[in-house]
């Protein structure tokens, strides 16, 4: 199945997050897609933040991680998730935090790689040392529809979705469809 990567792909506001969304319907098992288990995508990834990630002017053009860093890569995407999940939920969670710690330590000590521009895992690293150094728990949210993180950087912090233009837009159709289908008699 081909898939490829667009603009909607990256609305958490964040390349850490964007990287944490990359597994769709996370907490689905039936349905889950990891969207990383795929190296070639895994790749594609990277020249996609290039254009879309909210941090692309930061981070400038992203080199694929290389193969050796692919796990360190997953293993703070999943570090990632479960601490900023938690931080959203308003649970204290000190061990988590340390968990997303060390996956940050364990990029940051390998070698980047013989690469043009900076790696993926490199950028997420600091990406998610950012979100960590400068908090924002009133901005960070979880899309009610696909369940992604993302940063609410709207001026009154009432963003619902992760992105209007799909999640917004699924949740108001199926809300009209369950209204017009209550009101038609068989």
């Amino acid at each position: 199945m081909s898939f490829t990567w667009t603009a909607h792909r990256f609305s958490g506001g964040a390349l850490a997050l964007d990287i944490a969304n990359s597994v769709v319907l996370r907490f689905d098992p039936e349905r889950r897609i990891d969207r990383f288990a795929d190296p070639a995508a895994m790749d594609s990834f990277a020249e996609a933040a290039s254009l879309y990630s909210a941090e692309r002017e930061r981070f400038g053009t992203l080199a694929p991680a290389p193969p050796e860093n692919r796990k360190s890569l997953i293993g703070l995407r999943e570090a990632t998730d479960r601490h900023f999940r938690a931080q959203v939920e308003a649970e204290d969670r000190p061990d988590l935090l340390a968990d997303l710690l060390e996956a940050i330590a364990a990029v940051l000590r390998r070698p980047a790689g013989n690469s043009r521009g900076t790696s993926l895992d490199v950028a997420t690293a600091h990406s998610a040392l950012s979100l960590i150094a400068n908090p924002e728990p009133d901005r960070l949210k979880i899309c009610p529809n696909c369940c992604w993180l993302f940063l609410d950087r709207s001026r009154n912090k009432s963003r619902t979705w992760c992105d209007m233009a799909v999640c917004g837009n699924r949740t108001k159709a199926r809300r009209h469809y369950r209204r017009n289908r209550q009101g038609v008699q068989p």
